[in-house]
């Protein structure tokens, strides 16, 4: 394992490290947590199956639902058609 010196730096009111190009995240989001030696451990979090699916449901507001309601309530029924 190799261990890297990097800055760390004012981002706003929040401090920042900066993290090398040899560990560099895959993620957005990363959970973190101090050890009782006072280590900062990084653990990146993955999107979670159906986080996308539930972001965009967030984006239907209810003109669209209602919208998308008198749709289907204006189509016409199945047709009954007999077993083949």
């Amino acid at each position: 394992m190799t261990t890297l010196t990097t800055r760390v730096f004012m981002n706003g009111n929040s401090q920042a490290v900066r993290i090398p190009a040899e560990l560099r995240l895959d993620t957005d989001q990363v959970e973190i947590r101090r050890t009782a030696d006072g280590d900062l451990i990084l653990h990146p979090l993955r999107e979670r199956r159906g986080d996308a699916l539930l972001r965009i449901l967030d984006g239907f507001d209810d003109e669209l639902i209602r919208a998308l309601e008198e749709d289907r309530a204006g189509q016409t029924p199945a047709q009954e058609r007999s077993d083949l």
